[in-house]
């Protein structure tokens, strides 16, 4: 019987087969500086992770505060089996830095990613936006062919208004890109989180002008619902 199992276990390596059990951690390199200071988070979820390992097949949230903070995610999608993996005021480039290690072992069957907005803050193009993302696509496709990836688009605010013009420019090259491929999705919440002066809604902040109240969250679950409910393609 073990040989059997051993032998099955072969070809399917030979033939390139991986199941969802196989989607294994992979160590990333350290970051030094700043871009450091994150790791004290993710090294949290490792060790929950550890006590209570989350199921195979979920929909990850990941991403910055925006996700990090969502008061109600696991209530706001029932039913559902949701994990929130968002992090400090993380940037793009650091997700995908953090990918292998809060996103590639979950072998989650949906992601939903939130991040590009502390990058414009901090001083990155809309094509380092782009590129970013493109990287964080090409870290999940040969390991997960099947998981689709939801880009939420970077969202207005009352205490960025000076990065409008940025954020339509980095939401449009994302939007461009994840047109050509089906099984990536742009879930647009910039045009609605703005009034109709082209200002972003005050009532959708909480005093920072920065992160969302419940009025803001409550646009993006009525957005994302139909998304995560889809049927796989």
């Amino acid at each position: 019987m073990r040989s059997t199992i051993l032998l099955v276990a072969a070809l399917s390596a030979a033939l390139g087969v991986r199941t969802p059990a196989q989607c294994p951690p992979k160590p990333s390199a350290p970051l030094v500086g700043a871009a450091q200071r994150f790791e004290d988070e993710i090294a949290s979820f490792e060790a929950a992770d550890r006590i209570s390992p989350p199921p195979k097949g979920s929909v990850l949230f990941v991403g910055s505060s925006s996700i990090r903070v969502w008061p109600d995610l696991k209530a706001d999608f029932p039913n559902i089996d949701v994990l929130q993996r968002g992090f400090g005021g993380s940037t793009l480039d650091e997700v995908d830095h953090y990918a292998p290690r809060i996103v590639l072992p979950y072998c989650p069957r949906l992601i939903v990613l939130y991040a590009g907005d502390n990058d414009l803050a901090e001083g990155r193009t809309p094509e380092q936006i782009l590129a970013d993302f493109k990287t964080f696509v090409g870290l999940v496709r040969p390991p997960m062919p099947k998981t689709r990836i939801v880009f939420v688009s970077i969202k207005p605010s009352t205490a960025r208004v000076a990065l409008l013009g940025k954020m339509r420019e980095a939401n449009a090259l994302v939007r461009s890109y994840i047109a050509t491929d089906p099984s990536l999705t742009y879930v647009d919440v910039f045009t609605p989180m703005l009034g109709p002066t082209g200002i972003p809604r005050g009532e959708l902040f909480q005093s920072d002008g920065l992160h969302m109240n419940a009025q803001g969250y409550a646009i993006w679950r009525g957005l994302l619902q139909p998304v995560m409910s889809a049927p796989a393609r």
